[in-house]
């Protein structure tokens, strides 16, 4: 009786789940990002507790690191759109209409402005949407702060749920799912977004230092690719080294393909990610990358969290099963003696 009373419940909660999800699709990647972002500070606010401080005031200090963390990943890349947007487009201004090429005694022209063209209709279009829509991002970041300070107020409430409609002897599967989303949620917000800082630091130090006008928005962006795997800053430096290509500026050219891949793109990873990389989701970079792209392609924005989650998961319940199949077979293997022992006897 009792076990059909939970099955039933999950049932409801599964299709409750649905009907919320529905519901709120506006604010669904909102409400997506608040659970990850829950999901890492828990172990910020169980310390704060730990210490002495009350459940009210450890959450609301744990919030009000979630809110100051979305707000400068958010708010700097959004403000130098808006307000460098002139920069920017002085800088594609300096582009040459076409470029010639020979090779041998092949000789063609490249046309290179219907493409510095669109690039000025897109930044013109991105900074108007910017400043379009900043009263609904304020509205999405005020839904998000309520909903990481309820989730860590109550953080046990769908563990509790969850045990309670699995079995006892199943206590395990859960239990090893949330683990594996802990550490790829950790590698994906705390690695990255230490990551991105330091690149930040290092490119808006190359790039101010190799003369780049808005070098602080060239450094915005050069973090921002740090959350997109294989490829990262290593996109922008090879972009503005073949810019200063095509306006002529051959020694700045190099210098930042040289300092640039080295310093923006190299130093960052093998320094600051090798020294947090013993708590990743222990998810490869290739699958990564699959998960990411996928994930962005599918759901836009939250992909980025959502997709290398997915991928993360779906490896943890491979290993589970190859595991029960190894455990399967050993015990087929022990088995078999005693089979034909009993045979022998007969």
């Amino acid at each position: 009786m009792v076990l059909n009373r939970q099955r039933l419940l999950g049932v409801l909660l599964v299709a409750l789940a649905t009907l919320a999800a529905a519901v709120l699709a506006e604010v669904l990647r909102t409400v997506v990002f608040a659970v990850t972002v829950a999901y890492v500070l828990y172990p910020l606010r169980q310390r704060l507790v730990g210490r002495g401080l009350s459940r009210r005031i450890a959450c609301a200090a744990a919030t009000a690191v979630a809110f100051a963390g979305a707000t400068l990943l958010v708010a700097p890349l959004l403000y130098a759109l808006y307000r460098r947007r002139s920069q920017l487009i002085a800088i594609l201004e300096r582009v040459p209409d076409a470029v010639p090429i020979s090779v041998g005694g092949f000789e063609t022209v490249v046309e290179i402005a219907p493409f510095v063209a669109a690039a000025e209709t897109w930044i013109r279009g991105v900074a108007l949407a910017v400043a379009g829509a900043a009263p609904v991002l304020v509205l999405e970041l005020v839904v998000f702060t309520f909903l990481v300070y309820g989730i860590l107020y109550r953080p046990g409430a769908v563990g509790t749920a969850v045990f309670g409609i699995v079995p006892a002897e199943y206590h395990d599967i859960p239990a090893r799912l949330h683990e594996r989303t802990r550490e790829t949620l950790y590698s994906i917000y705390v690695l990255q977004a230490a990551t991105a800082a330091g690149t930040f630091v290092l490119a808006l130090a190359v790039f101010r230092a190799l003369g780049y006008g808005s070098p602080v928005l060239l450094a915005v962006i050069a973090g921002i690719l740090q959350f997109v795997p294989v490829v990262g800053p290593s996109v922008l430096v090879v972009a503005l080294g073949a810019g200063d290509l095509l306006v002529g500026e051959t020694g700045r050219a190099v210098a930042v393909l040289v300092i640039g891949l080295v310093v923006v793109a190299f130093v960052p990873d093998a320094v600051i990610r090798t020294q947090l990389a013993d708590r990743t989701g222990k998810i490869s970079p290739g699958l990564y990358f699959v998960g990411f792209v996928g994930g962005i392609l599918t759901l836009g924005a939250v992909g980025v969290i959502v997709g290398p989650l997915v991928v993360s998961l779906l490896l943890e319940v491979i290993d589970m099963l190859s595991e029960h199949g190894s455990s399967s077979g050993s015990a087929a293997a022990a088995a078999e003696p005693v089979e034909e022992r009993a045979d022998s006897a007969d």
